[in-house]
């Protein structure tokens, strides 16, 4: 066969050129390399796939966003599974806002875009004198954020369709005053009670169990002394970390993103200025203007003629309030923070210089710079280990799928063993002597994620004593595990638990007599027969619970108020019973009753929210919302 291939290479090579070009020419390498790499979808709404590509790239422009804001905030994390995880619920959320407003038929028309840019303060601070907008800057805000301006605009535009669908719920939300009333008196409400305790810690001295009331007990009860199932494990993890050990940045390329971002990663100059403003808004009559004018060039005699008493003239005279009344300080901007006929002229002075007269939509600025702060150009060495951080980070989500194949491979053709695949990856093979098939309450982590653990206490891995399959813990990430030693629940004998059954025995008969006790002495207290002393009275309610059991506040708050005073009675489990006196409604204080208003609008926004979320969790119903990737373990 391959003979053929010898005798007719110019032909087979002519033939491979005519199949393969065209397709090259139709697709493109790019096609090609996006068809070799799989995009699996992490998320589904509405039958729409959200891939994780598309999951990468929504988290890199959060990361960005995040790092132009704060340059100093550390990158791991930014790039944590938490953050991650919190970008993708964001992306859940604005797909299934806007697949609802497009079901709906909601959209943006031209003009209601053009209405909310107009009033933007950001684009209006785009504004030159002649009130257009600098085209420039307006590309430069655009790609600050990762769009053209037609993107931007078509990413406002979606914005705004999916608030039509989020206002719809707020807007038709409220909760009238005398519901809101019912709602807040319940939970403020405040009474008077005294509670008496009958602990079962008081009752244990009474008991005394015969060996034969131990066997029994014992007996009866086997599951409360069991020795649950545990493993001995090896297991290895593939994570960004490990991934990260194995990547090295040359200098160069180390040397080259540093000059690429070396002004990003310093921060921004910032100015300081103060100035007196003579308003004329620029829709008003000429004559206005040019008297406002007149006032400005007089101030500005003045003010150059005595630069000392810049800040007395403007307190005096400047007619922005806010800043008039510290003397028109200003305090330090960046650029884009003011208008740009102010800003121009600012970032153009020397420190101590006063402006000539600068007219803006507002009307005429008299400018003294005050101070200037250049941002101090960190320098390489300042930045290398964040700089390696970021590559290293950036490369090890490329390389990432590379390597999960060839440990997922490795841990499964060579499966009686961790230590090739930890070999091969540079892994470290970790060991746990006392797994159980169930995580301890509060566990988090690896060793206590259930995908793990059903693997490994699987029947097979147990009888097999093989590497299970690379299981995905959290994402980007991968763990692969052996059993080395099983050993099966069992029921330990009562000679090794004998002081066990002893104390669950006491606990028990215990309780059982402070209950009885309760029991008689309420009977008692509630048909006129009165104790001997009571406890200091308390006053009790839902937000001052002053330390009370919730079910001794609950009994409290719910006895019948037009047969006070009434005596209640508490089982408090396996503490034992209490007995409780509820003597008077007590009502509001005045701070109370004068902070009425304010509590009526926080039931108000809670009512709201509340209505916002149901809407929003029906909608997930309705377009069969699914995450198709674990939630990170919380940290206890």
């Amino acid at each position: 066969m391959f003979d053929i291939f010898r005798k007719h290479t110019k032909i087979m090579m002519t033939v491979l050129f005519l199949l393969i070009i065209p397709s090259f020419v139709l697709f493109g390498i790019d096609g090609y390399n996006r068809m070799s790499e799989p995009d699996e979808p992490v998320a589904r709404v509405g039958g729409n796939d959200i891939t994780q590509s598309q999951w990468d790239a929504a988290h890199r422009a959060e990361a960005d966003r995040l790092r132009a804001s704060m340059p100093n905030v550390d990158a791991k994390l930014l790039d944590s599974p938490e953050a991650r995880y919190a970008t993708l619920e964001r992306l859940v959320r604005d797909s299934v806002v806007a697949l609802a407003a497009e079901q709906a038929k909601l959209s943006t028309s031209d003009g209601r875009l053009t209405r909310y840019l107009q009033e933007d303060p950001t684009i209006a601070s785009l504004r030159m004198a002649d009130g257009k907008i600098d085209m420039e800057r307006y590309r430069q805000l655009a790609a600050n954020q990762g769009f053209t301006p037609e993107g931007f605009e078509n990413n406002v535009r979606l914005e705004l369709s999916r608030q039509q669908v989020e206002m719809g719920v707020r807007a038709s939300s409220f909760a009238s005053p005398a519901v809101a009333d019912v709602a807040l008196n319940a939970f403020f409400e405040k009474r008077e009670v005294q509670v008496v305790n009958l602990l079962s810690r008081d009752y244990a001295a009474k008991v005394t169990p015969t060996e034969a009331e131990l066997e029994a007990f014992y007996k009866s009860n086997q599951a409360l002394f069991q020795a649950p199932e545990q493993a001995q494990i090896e297991y290895v993890v593939l994570d960004l970390e490990a991934v990260k050990k194995s990547i090295q940045i040359p200098e160069a390329d180390l040397k080259s993103y540093y000059e690429q971002n070396a002004l990003r990663l310093s921060g921004v100059e910032e100015r300081r200025a103060s100035h007196i403003l003579i308003n004329a808004p620029k829709d008003a009559a000429e004559a206005d203007r040019q008297k406002a004018r007149l006032r400005a060039e007089e101030l500005l005699k003045t003010v150059r003629a005595n630069p000392a008493n810049f800040a007395e003239i403007a307190s005096k005279n400047s007619q922005d309030q806010g800043s008039a009344a510290k003397g028109g300080d200003l305090d330090f901007f960046a650029r884009g923070a003011m208008v740009k006929p102010f800003e121009d002229a600012a970032f153009a002075m020397q420190k101590g210089a006063i402006s000539e007269l600068v007219e803006s939509d507002f009307g005429f600025h008299i400018i003294q710079l005050t101070d200037i702060k250049l941002p101090k150009q960190l320098t390489f060495d300042e930045l290398r280990v964040s700089l390696e951080a970021d590559l290293k980070s950036q490369q090890a989500q490329r390389k990432f799928a590379e390597v999960a194949e060839v440990f997922t491979n490795t841990v499964y053709e060579q499966s009686d063993s961790l230590k090739p695949v930890a070999d091969k990856l540079k892994l470290e093979i970790k060991t746990e002597d006392k797994l159980s098939r169930q995580p301890l309450p509060g566990a988090s982590g690896i060793l206590a994620n259930e995908k793990f653990l059903a693997s490994l206490f699987s029947s097979d891995a147990i009888a097999s004593k093989r590497n299970t399959e690379a299981v995905e813990t959290a994402s980007n990430q991968l763990v692969a595990g052996r059993v080395v030693m099983h050993q099966p629940a069992r029921t330990l004998p009562l000679a090794e638990v004998q002081a066990q059954v002893r104390a669950q025995v006491v606990a028990t008969r215990a309780s059982e007599l402070a209950k009885k006790d309760g029991a008689e002495k309420l009977a008692l207290w509630q048909t006129g027969g009165a104790p001997a002393s009571l406890p200091e009275t308390q006053v009790v309610s839902r937000d001052q619970p002053l330390n009370l059991p919730a079910s001794v506040l609950t009994a409290a708050l719910r006895a019948d108020s037009s047969k006070l005073p009434a005596w209640m009675g508490v089982d408090l489990g396996p503490q034992g019973y209490a007995l409780v006196r509820v003597n008077r409604v007590v009502a509001r204080d005045e701070a109370a009753q004068a902070a009425l208003r304010q509590s009526r609008e926080q039931y108000a926004q809670w009512w709201n929210g509340a209505e916002s979320q149901a809407y929003y969790a029906l909608l997930k119903e309705k377009l069969k919302v699914e995450i198709l990737v674990p939630s990170p373990e919380k940290k206890p």
